[in-house]
């Protein structure tokens, strides 16, 4: 009797019988990434500061990506902040390194933040830490920071 062995269904069908196929079934498989959605913290989910930070540099969206300055994910790592926080891993002698990729994931984003905060902010206040975070290291003298930080402190009390 001859076979007729469908390779990517595995399906082995007799060749002279008239069989029909069970119905492909409509849901993707699991190991097909499904599309994110594009919020990942919606306004009432705010409790943290990084997450206030989140909703003004991102407005919640880790495939956001701002060209001109190469800056990308939930809090817009630009490759300087991202050595940055390379470079405090290194003083503190661990083998932990980011790579540019790592700033599409808003898990590790976070973690980048939180490395940077307590390094170089430990007893800074919330409105310090944000316009640094926007301004580079001596942002909370900069003139331009101030309505950042405006947005980061109305969606956080809102």
């Amino acid at each position: 009797m001859k076979n007729l062995i469908l390779v990517l269904g595995l399906a082995i069908i007799p060749w002279g019988e008239q069989k029909t196929l069970l119905p492909l079934p409509t849901q993707s498989p699991p190991y097909i990434q499904q599309p994110q959605p594009k919020r990942v913290i919606h306004q009432k989910d705010i409790t943290t500061l990084v997450d206030a930070l989140i909703m003004v540099e991102s407005n919640g969206n880790p495939n956001a990506y701002c060209k001109k300055e190469k800056a990308v994910g939930c809090l817009q790592i630009r490759p300087i902040m991202l050595r940055e926080v390379n470079r405090i891993l290194r003083k503190q002698k661990s083998t932990k390194r980011f790579s540019l990729e790592d700033r599409w994931d808003c898990g590790l984003s976070k973690e980048m933040f939180y490395i940077w905060r307590r390094w170089h902010h430990e007893d800074s206040s919330d409105e310090v830490i944000s316009r640094c975070w926007n301004g580079g290291p001596r942002g909370w003298k900069k003139k331009s920071t101030q309505h950042y930080w405006a947005k980061v402190k109305k969606i956080w009390e809102e």
